[in-house]
């Protein structure tokens, strides 16, 4: 009986796949991409880490990020804004209970989940940390790199209970300054080539140009720094982790303190 099963699932997977597969090859799902590389991609691919050609590199071997930062990098900045005001809308909504202690006093998971917890918090650090500081050098940066580390606190307060938050220094005021100088350093890296030029520069300008000579670090004990990449997803992921981890902090209130936001929603007030 189990041998026919089995026969079954194979042949509904190969009938699954078939009817994946034949009308791909027969052009049902419209035309494929093109297999060559497009021009825009061989001009980004072309001068990103250019050096016999430096007018428009970034010093970065990431194309991802170096499309990302440098030749969007305004766009890039518009998407963290948004970013951030749906987390001040959030913050604005909670408004009443943010910062407040909960009632619930639990005592969280065993000793063993907590210590086999501890182990693992640090190795999510570690590697969101990685990912954000190597985002010039390797796939990633600063949203992912924060992302990453934005598990570690919500797997804490799982674990070690809603006390940790309450009691830890990393206070609801201090979470927010963290942001907001976090945001405040994106903007000053994209202004401080215009500032230190009197003008006579571009808004996220990374290396020099032919009129211009300004230009963010390219290599540090020649290691390839992305210029002004570097920075910018440093300040990125430290903003995407203190978003996040308000975002969580909120989410994860007890259902008594929570009901104190809703409360009286029911007769509009």
């Amino acid at each position: 009986m189990k041998k026919h099963r089995e026969m079954i699932f194979d042949i509904l997977l190969i009938v699954i796949i078939l009817l994946v597969l034949i009308p791909t090859l027969l052009g049902g799902i419209g035309p494929l991409p093109p297999r060559e590389i497009r021009p825009l991609a061989k001009a980004y691919l072309n001068s990103t880490l250019n050096i016999y050609n430096k007018d428009l590199w970034t010093a970065s071997p990431e194309a991802v990020a170096a499309i990302v930062w440098d030749y969007r990098g305004l766009d890039t900045f518009y998407e963290t804004i948004v970013f951030y005001t749906a987390i001040v809308s959030c913050l604005i909504l909670y408004r009443e209970i943010l910062g407040k202690r909960d009632i619930s006093k639990g005592e969280g998971l065993s000793i063993v989940v907590k210590r086999v917890t501890a182990i693992s918090l640090l190795g999510i650090l570690v590697v969101g940390a990685s990912t954000v500081l190597h985002g010039m050098l390797t796939p990633g940066g600063g949203f992912q790199g924060g992302a990453i580390m934005a598990v570690a606190p919500v797997i804490a307060i799982v674990v070690f209970s809603r006390l940790l938050v309450d009691t830890s220094r990393l206070s609801y005021s201090k979470v927010v300054t963290f942001r907001n100088l976090a945001i405040l350093g994106i903007a000053l890296t994209a202004l401080i080539p215009i500032i230190l030029n009197f003008g006579n520069a571009f808004i996220f300008q990374n290396q020099y140009k032919r009129s211009i000579n300004f230009s963010y670090p390219a290599h540090i004990l020649d290691v390839p720094m992305g210029g002004s990449l570097w920075f910018l997803n440093l300040f990125e992921g430290l903003a995407v982790l203190m978003a996040f981890y308000l975002a969580f902090n909120i989410i994860l209130y007890s259902e008594e303190v929570s009901k104190e936001v809703i409360l009286g929603e029911e007769y509009g007030y």
